[in-house]
């Protein structure tokens, strides 16, 4: 009789362990993470000098009580230096099966590779391509590799992982040309994001000309404020725009799970 009673006691345990395991498991919510350039999160991501990326301001249009929403990048950074900076392993550590990753990288990688201030360019396109420098800020000897080979190296990271993924072409400049917006779909990063995406499974967002319609909509002047100090970095309301227009361009994707966390 005693053996009988120890047993049940240890089953009831072992049932209501594995019970909280279950409501904990369906507890546990996902986490959209974000990386990318100073378009995504511009300075400490509290408007500083009026200036905002689109990233900060996307919990509004989340459904928070069902998804953790993170905004890990960092103004400065090409797709080359989020890397070697050590910024993704810490996103790429804290990524779960479940999870969701939108990335947005091209305004910082058009830059030389090996100069003695910045040392942040890519090669151009995608591919393996590849090239051996002295990086004067590392001070070290550094292979760098194409656009598309970083992109495609956090798309792969994160996918091994079992989290869902998304590359956004990089956002509009303010920039015009005979009264149209210049856009970069269809080539340069614009392209290069989109054939990574095609390549790695990735979905694509067609950031810039989701943007680029509204802007050519709107006109030069009415688009003006939303660029109050140079031709790249966005106001709130700029940047409010991207950010409707990263959750369209989501909306427009087939067989999308993470629609079903949006407000």
């Amino acid at each position: 009789m005693f053996v009988n009673k120890k047993s049940n006691i240890v089953l009831l345990v072992a049932a209501v362990v594995f019970s909280s395991f279950i409501i904990l498991q369906k507890e546990k919510k996902p986490t959209l993470f974000f990386i990318g350039d100073s378009t995504v999160k511009n300075g400490r991501g509290d408007g500083g000098g009026n200036m905002w990326g689109w990233g900060d301001l996307m919990k509004p249009l989340f459904d928070t009580a069902k998804i953790n929403i993170e905004n890990h990048a960092l103004g400065g950074t090409s797709s080359r230096t989020f890397l070697t900076r050590g910024l993704w392993d810490k996103v790429l550590v804290k990524i779960q099966k479940g999870d969701y990753l939108i990335m947005q990288f091209g305004h910082n990688d058009n830059g030389p590779l090996d100069d003695t201030s910045r040392a942040r360019g890519t090669i151009k396109g995608v591919g393996d391509s590849a090239k051996e420098i002295y990086n004067p800020i590392l001070k070290m000897q550094e292979v760098v590799h194409t656009y598309g080979w970083y992109l495609s190296k956090f798309v792969n990271d994160a996918k091994a992982k079992g989290a869902t993924v998304f590359i956004c072409s990089p956002i509009p400049r303010n920039d015009w040309k005979d009264g149209k917006l210049i856009r970069y779909n269809g080539k340069g990063y614009g392209l290069w994001a989109q054939q990574t995406a095609e390549a790695t499974g990735a979905f694509f967002i067609d950031l810039n000309t989701l943007t680029a319609d509204d802007y050519d909509a709107m006109g030069p002047e009415k688009v003006k404020p939303f660029f109050p100090n140079e031709h790249t970095h966005t106001s709130k309301e700029g940047a409010a725009l991207n950010a409707v227009n990263v959750v369209k361009g989501i909306k427009q994707i087939e067989k999308c799970e993470l629609k079903k966390y949006l407000n």
